[in-house]
C-alpha cells in the first residue's frame, strides 16, 4: 500500500562540501605567501586583490594536494558519477589575497573542470563571505520571496558561507560562485583550485 501523504523527492540538487583542515595551514600559507610575493603590488583600485601563479605541482604541498585529489574523487563518486577507472587532477591552484572593498563577481569555471574549491588561510573580522548561487535560470526567474533568508532551503537563491582559517570548500564547477565585498582593513587570503577528471584508456584489442 502506498503512503497517501506528500513525499518530497529532491531532484537535480546542488551540493557544497565543507570541512575544517587546520593541519595544512602552515605549509600552504608558506607556499601561498611565496607565490604571492612574486606578483606586483600595484592593485586595481576597484578590485584591490593579488593573485598568484599556479602552484599545484609544488612538492611542498604533496600531502595537501593528495587530500584534495582523494576528496574530490570521493565527492564525485558519492554524487553518482562512475569513478571506477577515473583519476582526479588539478587544472590549476593559486592563492588570492583580497584587500578592503575587493569582491569577486558571480562566475563559473569551464575548460573541463568538474569541481572547484577554496582553502581559507586568513579570515579577519568583517571579511568576505563565499557565495554560491542557484544555477537554474528557470528557478531564478520564477522565484518567490523566501520566508527566512538565513535558512538553507529549496527556495534559496544565494547561499553564503563564513569561513575560518583551515576551512575547505568543494563545489561542482558549474555552480556559480563569488565573494561579497571585503570589509576588513586586513586582507582575506585563500587558495582557489579547479579539479578535472581523466579516465584510463581502454586496453587495445588483441589483433589475431
Amino acid at each position: 500500500m502506498q503512503d497517501n501523504t506528500l513525499q518530497p523527492i529532491y531532484c537535480f540538487s546542488s551540493v557544497v562540501v565543507t570541512a575544517l583542515k587546520p593541519e595544512f595551514l602552515v605549509a600552504v600559507n608558506a607556499v601561498a605567501d611565496e607565490y604571492l610575493a612574486q606578483q606586483s603590488n600595484d592593485m586595481n583600485e576597484i578590485y584591490p586583490a593579488k593573485m598568484s601563479g599556479d602552484f599545484s605541482q609544488d612538492p611542498r604541498l604533496r600531502d595537501f594536494c593528495t587530500f584534495i585529489g582523494k576528496s574530490a574523487w570521493e565527492i564525485l563518486r558519492n554524487q553518482g558519477s562512475d569513478m571506477q577507472n577515473a583519476n582526479t587532477f588539478f587544472t590549476e591552484m593559486w592563492a588570492q589575497e583580497h584587500h578592503k572593498h575587493s569582491a569577486m563577481e558571480q562566475h563559473v569555471h569551464g575548460n573541463g573542470s568538474q569541481l572547484v574549491g577554496f582553502y581559507f588561510l586568513e579570515t579577519p573580522e568583517n571579511c568576505s563571505k563565499a557565495l554560491f548561487y542557484d544555477p537554474r535560470p528557470g528557478k531564478v526567474q520564477a522565484n518567490l520571496p523566501e520566508a527566512n533568508m538565513a535558512e538553507i532551503t529549496p527556495a534559496s537563491n544565494t547561499i553564503g558561507f563564513e569561513a575560518q582559517p583551515g576551512t575547505i570548500i568543494f563545489a561542482n564547477a558549474w555552480l556559480p560562485h563569488g565573494f561579497t565585498r571585503h570589509g576588513s582593513d586586513k586582507p582575506i587570503k585563500f587558495v582557489h583550485f579547479n579539479i578535472n577528471v581523466e579516465y584510463a584508456a581502454a586496453p587495445a584489442a588483441e589483433v589475431i
